[in-house]
């Protein structure tokens, strides 16, 4: 008899195990489940097999061949479309001349297939489907039959009041040929929905044998661990590849050394694996060329093949795909899957039920509390350097951003009143809502200051005595799949970083108390909110210097908020303006490099054809901006910030600019001609933002088109920065490129060095070492001073690549420089 194996299966509901690999090919007992079905065919005798793909259709062809290692004969019969269980079959009806057997790839089953074959051929049937008893009827298709096997009546997926059987059907069924003039060619067509009602209504001889046996169709996650385990409780006859060893229930591979101290039992180990000391092992089935280091716990999981468990790690009803490796202390919580290709670092916890996808990382120390599917890696922080960023709806999701509303909330107790904003984009407004949802959960108030741009409400953060704080939730300007949260305290500035860790530990270990019903935060939507801030911006700066100059300038909104605000500012102050993009486009708020680097460019373009005194664009969350001179001319960014540098200088007088390390040189000369000094900070916006927020700061700029002027308010405000350079502008009587012809020539470089997450340390130290006896700063990274000259190199918060900026007077020199600093890598890399 010729059996057909349907193995055309996605496997949805075994992701991540299938994300990449058809369902019959996911490893039960360390071989594919569907070699286990072949095995059965060719011990019953049953060795001319037609399989029916769809799915990644390759890997099963390129694994079992023409069938030879069985002994049986193998062809196969690529769909090209999903015809559905019985269509499938029709499509290779050219092959079927007599009566066949039909079975699933997907099964892990022992029934005696000779007695149900017997029984067709007995009774006279034109199909017969195997039958099988299961205590839980409810997923599957209960067929109800008579005494003499004749099917009656069939219930797909009942409820508990419908359940008249536990008979099911098990997707196995004997045909005889002609059965397949029922079925239309090259149409969905399903045997449970379409073909044998048909049958029923026409009386044909419909038959139902009840199997003796082990059956389990293996159709979720769940379902695939206890198959496993119930292989190994003796429960299905089939047998293991391997030596057992003594009476304790344990096979193990060729070639695989177990130390003498590991405790096994109901073991099942595969090829060339090592089992360290201490180590406890019970209900597991292990995949070839595995290493289970000293005193790992591993219980009730399956492992595929390589994967490596650090000492000590503690491995509970998970699920690891191939060439996965877990840390040395990691712990895996219940019912926990890892597919393959993933490393979870050291001492990281993998929260119950979470799901990883292949290829990511779980840093050292992280607590992965939702399934890791999109992105590269969970880091063991929520906070990067810019706040919280994810993607949207996947990584930040509404059950995630009420959880960290929550957290964020209850480190400051209840009864407090915190405010959330937003831009104009509808994932921000649903995300928002969530964090608000979270934030009243633990008995916190809320302000809601809907679509508001972000220095807007650190102003009124600062200015409103009752809010201890904030959360402004954006579409990312630099990734249109991702959303930023952005925290900040009552001072307006960017949370500290031990207020950081204290919201990550709520979030981690979500130890945060539920306020009563009648505690529950309250929210509203104060108003007003823009007139309190027009009003103290407008007494932070000259009006009648600003006024009488008659500014006519072009700016760009970029499609952002501030343009709900900000054209009521200019109109007081009486500057005629040509407003760009200027409405809130929530599908534009993001721009590709090639999007900016257009719009800067038709900024110029208009500037110079409208002979304006300077342009300006301002980005969607009204912080930074970026500018043309009178000319026309774009000013690069860290020019920017030396022209505005000096012009505040000029004005100052007096006191501290704050700038990061990676600022020019030329920012000491600027502030040494005004007899003022320089604060050297971090490259993180936080510590700008807190250096601008000191005693005697009177500027600080990033050089990435954020400036701040601390005396309206020490955060980045691209709005304020526009009105203030046009004050500065209008005391001196000159325009921008006036300025830029003060400012010494100098040349910087930026460049980016690939390196591995887990070689950062390392290249730290070696960097740290290459420094020691030269002229050097140790503020962000390490950077080497080689007369006026100078090369800075510090890791990216986010990426697995290093910063290296260099600065000289000229071009070719700062070439030089860099290329020595990247080959200097390349060499330590290679001893790594």
């Amino acid at each position: 008899m010729k059996a057909v194996v349907m193995a055309g299966g996605f496997g949805t509901r075994l992701r991540p195990l299938t994300e990449k690999l058809p369902k019959p090919m996911a490893h039960v007992a360390n071989r594919p489940m569907m070699e286990h079905v072949v095995r059965l065919l060719a011990a019953e005798g049953i060795d001319d097999l037609e399989v029916l793909l769809h799915f990644y259709p390759e890997k099963i062809s390129s694994y079992f061949g023409d069938g030879t290692p069985w002994g049986i004969r193998m062809n196969y019969v690529n769909a090209e479309a999903d015809y559905g269980t019985a269509g499938a079959v029709k499509h290779a009806e050219e092959r079927l001349s007599g009566t066949f057997l039909v079975i699933s790839a997907d099964i892990i089953t022992d029934f005696d297939l000779s007695k149900a074959i017997d029984f067709h051929k007995e009774h006279g049937a034109a199909v017969t489907i195997v039958l099988t008893r299961v205590p839980n009827p409810l997923q599957y298709g209960i067929v109800i039959t008579e005494e003499d096997g004749r099917i009656v009546r069939f219930l797909e997926k009942p409820t508990w009041g419908e359940v008249f059987s536990d008979t099911i059907n098990s997707g196995i069924y004997i045909i005889e040929p002609d059965v397949l003039d029922l079925i239309p060619p090259k149409k969905n067509w399903d045997f449970s929905k379409n073909l044998f009602p048909a049958m029923l209504a026409r009386g044909d001889r419909l038959l139902g044998y009840v199997a003796e046996g082990y059956w389990k169709d293996v159709g979720n996650l769940d379902e695939y661990l206890n198959v496993h385990l119930d292989l190994l409780a003796g429960k299905v006859k089939i047998g293991f590849e391997g030596e057992k060893a003594g009476e304790r229930s344990v096979w193990i591979g060729e070639g695989s050394k177990v130390d003498y101290t590991a405790e096994l039992s109901n073991v099942l180990l595969g090829k060339k694996c090592v089992v360290g000391s201490g180590v406890t092992m019970s209900n597991v089935v292990i995949g070839d060329e595995c290493v289970v280091e000293d005193g790992a716990v591993i219980q009730s999981s399956v492992l595929w093949e390589r994967v490596s468990v650090g000492k000590g790690a503690r491995i509970s009803e998970n699920i690891i795909g191939s060439d996965v490796r877990v840390g040395r202390g990691a712990f895996l919580a219940e019912r926990a899957v890892i597919s393959d290709h993933c490393v979870i670092g050291t001492e990281a916890v993998v929260k119950p039920n979470v799901k990883v996808w292949p290829h990511k990382v779980v840093e050292n120390g992280a607590v992965l509390s939702s399934s890791l599917i999109w992105g590269e890696k969970w880091a063991r922080s929520l906070f990067g350097a810019y706040g919280i960023v994810g993607l949207a709806n996947i990584e930040i999701s509404p059950e995630f951003a009420a959880k960290v509303g929550a957290a964020y909330a209850a480190t400051f107790g209840r009864k407090v009143v915190l405010s959330t904003s937003r831009d104009s984009h509808k994932a921000s407004r649903m995300i928002n809502r969530s964090i608000m949802t979270g934030m009243l959960s633990v008995g916190v108030d809320v302000h809601d200051y809907g679509v508001t741009p972000l220095p807007v409400v650190r102003f009124l953060s600062r200015s409103h005595g009752e809010e201890r704080g904030g959360v402004h939730t954006r579409k990312s300007p630099f990734n249109a799949s991702f959303l930023d949260l952005k925290f900040f305290d009552d001072s307006g500035l960017d949370l500290p970083m031990g207020l950081e860790k204290n919201i990550e530990n709520m979030f981690f270990r979500e130890d945060f108390v539920r306020a009563d019903i009648e505690e529950t935060g309250r929210i509203t939507f104060p108003m007003g909110g823009f007139d309190f801030y027009i009003d103290g911006f407008v007494r932070s700066v000259d009006v009648r210097t600003i006024r009488e100059r008659n500014y006519n300038i072009v700016l760009d909104y970029s499609y952002g908020s501030s343009a709900v605000i900000f054209p009521r500012i200019l109109g007081q102050l009486g500057v005629e303006t040509v407003a760009l993009n200027a409405i809130l486009d929530p599908a534009r708020i993001t721009r590709s490099q090639e999007e900016f680097d257009k719009g800067m460019g038709h900024l110029a373009a208009i500037s110079r054809s409208l002979s304006a005194d300077f342009g300006a664009m301002l980005d969607t969350g009204g912080e930074k901006i970026f500018l043309v001179d009178e000319k026309g001319d774009i000013l690069p960014d860290a020019t920017s910030l030396q022209v505005i540098c000096l012009l505040a200088c000029r004005q100052a007088g007096q006191g501290l600019v704050g700038v990061p390390v990676t600022a020019s040189r030329n920012v000491e000369k600027i502030a040494a001609r005004f007899g003022m000094g320089v604060v050297r900070t971090r490259t993180l916006p936080r510590s700008l933002m807190e250096t601008a927020a000191g005693e005697g700061v009177a500027f600080a700029g990033d050089g990435a088109g954020g400036f701040v002027f601390p005396r309206f308010q020490p955060a980045f405000d691209g709005m304020f920065a526009i009105v203030k350079i046009m004050e500065l502008l209008a005391a001196e009587g000159r325009g921008l490129s006036d300025i830029l012809r003060e400012i010494p020539p100098t040349v910087l470089l930026h460049r980016k060095i690939p390196c591995a997450w887990e070689n950062k340390g390392s290249l730290m130290r070696m960097l740290t070492g290459h420094a020691k006896g030269k002229s050097s700063q140790f503020i962000d990274g390490v950077k080497v001073f080689e007369g006026e000259d100078w090369a800075l190199v510090y890791p990216s918060q986010d990426e697995a690549y290093f910063h290296l900026v260099v600065e000289s007077e000229d071009g070719r020199a700062a070439e030089r420089l860099a290329s020595e600093y990247t080959d200097l890598f390349a060499t330590w890399g290679k001893k790594l």
